[in-house]
């Protein structure tokens, strides 16, 4: 929230001191150890967990290389008592560390922070002997953020049902990884296309989750590493939640019933082999006349996604509360960068992140955060990265005149959309947007640091896709759940719009595979200006058709 500065609260020039340990996580411990010393003074929403997550961030600068900061880390904290792998107390997570090069993910006490930190700089000695910087295998640790989960009408508001009709550009031999809360495998949005079938693709593609510490499938046998690939990939196609299953309908996957698709029974049926007789079942959420929540429902015969035949992997990052640290996040890119073989062999094209937590600017540079940095080097390597802005585009301001005032926010984009190189979308009006503009939640712009963002808008207002996990409860027949469909708001829904639209756009102009940045400029020079501010709007809304008409 925007204030005034009082009296004596001037810029504190102490905020840009170097520091090992990053201001937040100080911040965090000094708290912890306060409400340690005295829990009472605490309610029960203020208490922090007694161990915290944190990301070490090792020293490219180290003599012995990354690897041999990262195995000499991981063996300091293990001779100070830490685990490797899954335990109840201070642990070293071991599958996201052997992703990452770069980073060694830990949950570890205030103590052992400082104690790390120490040896960092004196070798624990204290004698104020401080190492150079070729001596210390650690650059920073930061605190592992937590996440925060940031359409049958809007085909047309951004041009996809024209694109296919014309050229066909529905995503065939596209693929895309959402990075959520998984992805709902048994909803029948996703069966018409085979959206989630990988079976064509071999193994270095699979669907995963990473809110669990899985087994590393090294030094197992093959049945072993079966069945292990197997319960990860259930857990991965399973959304608790319900937001990736929204975002990715959004994406791909189509719901079309057999007389909606002109078969009346008779001769092949077109498309599938699969019957789809009956008619989804859509709510649509309302207030009620004591600002209460109700639902009214319809029935819908054709409910398609911008980009219908696109594959997609689920890289589940999101628990079954929408949480999650952003260490699941950098190993999700790290694996992608893997698969890819960075980047000699584009296996997935683009990736979706409708995820994020609220930048502050006294933590690091805009756009420097562990997460930006991943994504642009993602990016870099040839991967398309869309992202959302973030609704915290609207709050309270105070003025001497008018005291607190409900007001849009400049200066509002969340991280990961600070990334210089990804593709950062902001939401509008789902079939008006000349009209309505920017939705007032959508975070806007500039950067931190001056920089144009959001750089496109897209719909993500009552965006209707697939119902899942918590948010489909209590909704119709339990039967009926994998034909369920909700409309759903925010800069979340936006991006798979144009995460949906790039993958139709590759599918008909696939000389563009590998050139993000490239496929960056089309988009954006080729969007259609409402008429706003460029940090409300960026270059303007999504226009698919006129994108692959440009080039």
């Amino acid at each position: 929230m925007a204030k005034l500065l009082k009296d004596g609260e001037d810029f504190d020039p102490t905020k840009l001191e170097s520091l090992l340990v990053a201001r937040p996580l100080l911040e965090m411990m000094a708290l912890l150890e306060e409400q340690q010393s005295d829990p009472s003074a605490f309610s029960e929403d203020e208490l922090l967990p007694t161990l915290l997550p944190v990301v070490i961030d090792l020293n490219f600068k180290f003599a012995g290389g990354l690897d041999g900061a990262k195995e000499s880390v991981k063996n300091l904290l293990k001779q100070h008592g830490v685990k490797e792998g899954p335990s109840d107390g201070e642990t070293i997570h071991q599958r996201k560390t052997k992703l990452s090069t770069q980073y060694v993910f830990a949950t570890l006490s205030s103590a052992t922070i400082r104690f790390l930190a120490a040896y960092m700089l004196d070798g624990g000695c204290g004698g104020g002997d401080v190492k150079s910087s070729s001596q210390r295998e650690v650059f920073a640790i930061w605190p592992d953020f937590k996440l925060d989960s940031h359409i049958h009408r809007t085909v047309s508001t951004v041009k996809a049902g024209a694109a296919r009709t014309s050229f066909r550009a529905e995503g065939a031999g596209i693929v895309w990884a959402v990075v959520d809360s998984g992805i709902s495998g048994d909803h029948w949005h996703f069966k018409r296309h085979g959206n989630l079938d990988l079976s064509g693709f071999d193994q270095s593609i699979r669907h995963m989750d990473f809110t669990q510490d899985w087994a590393d499938l090294d030094g197992l046998s093959e049945e072993e590493r079966k069945k292990a690939i197997a319960a990860e990939q259930k857990a991965s196609l399973t959304d608790e939640f319900g937001h990736g299953s929204h975002v990715a309908g959004i994406i791909a996957g189509e719901y079309i019933t057999d007389e909606a698709n002109g078969w009346t029974g008779s001769g092949a049926k077109p498309n599938t082999d699969l019957t789809f007789k009956n008619k989804a079942f859509v709510y649509y959420r309302r207030r009620t006349e004591d600002d209460g929540v109700a639902f009214d429902q319809a029935r819908k015969s054709r409910l398609s996604s911008i980009s219908p035949r696109t594959k997609l992997v689920s890289f589940k990052v999101l628990d079954e509360n929408g949480a999650g640290e952003v260490s699941n996040v950098i190993a999700a890119l790290a694996q992608i960068q893997a698969i890819n073989e960075y980047g000699r062999y584009m296996r997935i094209h683009g990736v979706n992140l409708s995820v994020g937590y609220p930048f502050n600017p006294e933590w690091f540079a805009c756009g420097q955060s562990p997460l930006c940095v991943e994504v642009d080097r993602l990016v870099k390597s040839g991967v398309v990265v869309v992202v959302s802005a973030g609704n915290s585009g609207y709050g309270t301001k105070q003025t001497l005149m008018t005291r607190k005032v409900r007001a849009g926010m400049l200066m509002t984009i969340n991280d990961p959309g600070n990334a210089r190189l990804a593709i950062t979308v902001g939401s509008t009006h789902s079939e008006k947007p000349h009209e309505f503009g920017p939705s007032f939640f959508s975070s806007k712009g500039p950067t931190g640091d001056g920089r144009l963002k959001p750089d496109l808008l897209a719909p993500g207002e009552r965006i209707i896709s697939c119902g899942a996990g918590v948010s489909a409860e209590d909704k119709g027949r339990p039967q009926d759940r994998d034909r369920l469909y909700l409309d759903q708001s925010g800069t979340s829904m936006a991006a798979p719009h144009v995460s949906g639209a790039i993958a139709a756009f590759l599918s008909v102009r696939r000389e563009f595979i590998g050139q993000p940045e490239r496929i960056k400029e089309i988009f954006t020079d080729s969007a259609t200006d409402l008429g706003r501010d460029r940090n409300m709007q960026g270059s303007g809304m999504l226009d698919l058709m006129r994108a692959i008409q440009s080039v």
